[in-house]
C-alpha cells in the first residue's frame, strides 16, 4: 500500500503514514543499506520487527525524496537521528503502520502510533498518575487512555533519554476526549523542565501523538521534501 496519509504541520515539519503490505523483500530493495545495516536487520527476527524497521527508513527515503543514502543512526538512549543531514527525525511503528516525523530546523520531534486495544486499560497506573486518571472520560476510557499513552511516548521520543518515566516526569494537563485536537503537557526530570502542546488524532483504529519542541504547530498544505503534502486520508478501510 504504502503511503496512506501525511500531513505538513508547518513549513518545517511534517509527518506521514506507510501501510505496510508489502514482504520484506520488496521494501529491502527500496533502500541503499551498508554493512553494519544488513547485520542489524539480519540480527532481528523475521516479521514485523524486521518489517516496522525496514518501512520506517522507506518512508524516510519517500518523505525526503531522495535516492542518495541515507545515514540513519541511533544514539545511545536508542534516539535515531540523520548522521548526514540537519534535521530532526522521529520514527514510530504499531502492527501494519509505521510513522515518521521529520522537522527542517533541527527542532526535536517526537512522534507514537497505536493500535488501540482494551488491553491498555490494564497499565494505566504504571503510566498515569491519580489526577491524570480523574479527566479520562469513562464512556471513552480505552481511546482516551491512547491519547494520553501517545502523547507520552512522544514527548519521551523527543527529549529522547531511557532515563525518563512516563509516570513520574510527564504530566497532562487535562483535556476532553475527541477525535482530534490538542493539549497541554509538560517534562520535569532532574533540573529539565520543559512545556509542550501536543497534537492527537485518530487514525482508523489507531491513535497518532506527536509533538515539536520550541513552538505550537498546526496542519497546514505546503511542499515538503520535493512533493506537495496536501493533508488527505486515503478511502482504506
Amino acid at each position: 500500500m504504502g503511503l496512506v496519509y501525511q500531513k505538513q504541520l508547518d513549513e518545517d515539519t511534517a509527518f506521514a503514514v506507510w501501510k505496510i503490505e508489502e514482504s520484506a523483500g520488496q521494501l529491502y530493495r527500496e533502500l541503499q543499506l551498508k554493512a553494519h545495516e544488513k547485520a542489524y536487520l539480519n540480527g532481528l527476527n523475521n516479521g514485523k520487527r524486521n518489517l516496522h524497521w525496514l518501512s520506517t527508513r522507506v518512508l524516510l527515503r519517500k518523505m525526503l525524496n531522495t535516492s542518495e543514502y541515507i545515514d540513519c543512526q541511533v544514539d545511545e538512549h536508542g534516539k535515531p537521528f540523520l548522521a548526514n543531514l540537519p534535521y530532526q527525525i522521529s520514527l514510530s511503528h504499531s502492527y501494519d503502520y509505521a510513522a515518521v516525523m521529520i522537522s527542517r530546523n533541527n527542532r526535536p520531534v517526537g512522534i507514537d502510533i497505536e493500535l488501540v486495544k482494551t488491553k491498555i486499560q490494564r497499565i494505566e497506573k504504571k503510566f498515569m498518575s491519580a489526577a491524570e486518571l480523574e479527566f479520562i472520560d469513562p464512556e471513552h476510557a480505552i481511546e482516551h487512555l491512547y491519547i494520553c499513552w501517545c502523547a507520552k511516548e512522544a514527548i519521551y521520543k523527543l527529549y529522547g533519554k531511557r532515563t525518563v518515566s512516563f509516570l513520574n516526569h510527564i504530566h497532562l494537563e487535562p483535556f476532553a476526549y475527541a477525535v482530534e485536537g490538542s493539549f497541554n503537557a509538560s517534562l520535569q526530570f532532574n533540573d529539565v523542565y520543559k512545556t509542550f502542546t501536543v497534537h492527537f488524532e485518530k487514525f482508523h483504529d489507531y491513535m497518532i501523538g506527536y509533538v515539536a519542541d520550541g513552538k505550537d504547530i498546526a496542519g497546514i498544505s505546503l511542499p515538503f521534501g520535493g512533493y506537495e503534502t496536501v493533508i488527505k486520508h486515503t478511502d482504506e478501510k
